[in-house]
């Protein structure tokens, strides 16, 4: 891993070379693919929104083929519905990134924006990452409420707020208040999660639920 240094940008360039494992496996996929993204991935939704959502990374025939997170695989049916059932989300999605969804008050990200091989970024990739979901963070004004979807997604959020996530043990349905955020987990809404039962869509309705309910009251 190269040490390059950190840039306050929201987002890496198309050809971001940070991470050289990632940038192998991005150029291998646009030879086979030419007409994916095949690129880091960049935010969606509202630079005012409330609401930060923060996934691990692209999935390879998911955002990274459409450009979208979440958008082109399972994982975003099932977010794209509930974050439509509870008003953060307004349209049909159609897993297309022209389908005409709207986020209303919600942004998406991940913790790692390009696609890691076998979906598993190392430690150096999500480290070096960080500095995009720092300055994502920065960016949000009205930032009140953070999302964090999975273990790693929480820690390198928790970092990125500038504690240590021993302050803050990862849990479903577990929520951290943390200087102007209050950070709420929930398992990642992969298919893996849900055809194993790990993650059911009552508990992830659940975690959003509460979301929506911390925000009205603010």
């Amino acid at each position: 891993m190269r040490t390059e240094k950190a840039s306050r940008a929201t987002e890496p360039a198309r050809d971001c070379s940070l991470c050289p494992r990632l940038v192998a496996f991005r150029t291998a996929a646009r030879a086979r693919a030419p007409e994916w993204h095949n690129a880091p991935v960049p935010s969606f939704g509202p630079g005012n929104a409330r609401l930060l959502i923060v996934g691990l990374a692209p999935g390879l025939q998911g955002a990274n083929r459409t450009g979208r997170p979440f958008t082109g695989d399972f994982a975003g049916d099932l977010l794209y519905a509930t974050l439509t059932e509870y008003g953060f989300a307004n349209g049909k999605f159609a897993a297309r990134p022209d389908d005409g969804l709207v986020l209303t008050d919600c942004r998406l990200t991940n913790a790692v924006r390009c696609v890691p091989p076998e979906n598993k970024p190392i430690g150096a990739e999500i480290n070096v990452c960080r500095s995009f979901l720092s300055a994502t963070i920065d960016a949000l004004p009205n930032l009140t409420a953070v999302v964090a979807l999975g273990r790693i997604a929480h820690e390198s959020t928790v970092r990125a707020l500038g504690v240590k996530p021993s302050a803050h043990v990862f849990g479903h349905g577990a929520e951290h208040a943390i200087g102007r955020v209050r950070l709420f987990d929930s398992y990642h809404c992969s298919r893996y999660n849900t055809n194993t039962g790990r993650l059911t869509a009552d508990m992830f309705r659940s975690v959003f639920a509460a979301v929506r309910a911390y925000l009205d009251r603010g």
